[in-house]
């Protein structure tokens, strides 16, 4: 575990891809629980400790993941991450992509249905029944040879919306077969790192801005070296 930033409210780890945020029916050990053994030791608290999830990454996702050290601190968290107020998140993608370098900012527009079952989003050009809207921001910063390494901004913030928006703009996401790439990553991860969060401290009010180091994997650098 990497931790970015960190004071008395709240702490910001670079989460690998694998892991999961919370607990879930895999019984594996969650991010959160890997926190809280830090914190902990750190700072020799008797007892249990007092950690709040504020948002999470999919399983396969590596980047930035910020949690709440006081309940004060995961009241207000909450209340930004849902209503996307005074936070920003900025995603890196490589995908499969034509050349995109200097274009500028791209956005799309769907509307996703989330199949429970599947543990999918299907993303449709129109309103449909059971449909959300979803809206993101895109641009190329690096172009390699076989691959493009996008920077993504939410607009909204739906199950697997980058995932899926991308795959229907028909730039896939290296590694995600589940949207149409057509090889998996030998460790298992999709190429989608949370890279960058910016927000409004939930307690002092300050501006704060956390980056994720990409993963160490040799197209991760050989891109984000040319950015």
């Amino acid at each position: 575990m990497q931790v970015l930033y960190e004071d008395n409210h709240i702490i910001v780890v670079n989460k690998a891809s694998g892991e999961i945020v919370q607990g879930d029916k895999t019984g594996d050990r969650p991010l959160s629980d890997i926190v809280k053994n830090y914190i902990k030791e750190k700072y020799q608290k008797p007892g249990n400790v007092f950690l709040g999830v504020a948002h999470r990454l999919d399983r396969p996702v590596s980047g930035v993941v910020v949690f709440a050290k006081t309940s004060k601190a995961l009241t207000r968290l909450n209340k930004m991450f849902a209503e996307k107020e005074e936070i920003q998140k900025t995603y890196w993608a490589i995908v499969q992509a034509p050349p995109l370098l200097g274009r500028g900012w791209g956005e799309a527009l769907h509307w996703l249905v989330r199949n429970e079952q599947q543990n999918k989003s299907y993303a449709y050009d129109h309103e449909v029944p059971r449909s959300k809207k979803a809206v993101l921001r895109y641009r190329a910063i690096a172009q390699g040879d076989r691959y493009t390494l996008l920077e993504v901004q939410l607009l909204t913030g739906r199950h697997h919306q980058i995932r899926c928006q991308l795959a229907a703009l028909g730039m896939p996401i290296k590694g995600d077969l589940k949207y149409g790439a057509k090889r998996s990553n030998p460790d298992g991860s999709i190429s989608l790192h949370a890279r960058r969060v910016e927000f409004v401290h939930p307690v002092s009010k300050e501006l704060i801005c956390v980056e994720a180091p990409v993963p160490n994997e040799s197209l991760w650098h050989e891109l984000a070296k040319n950015v």
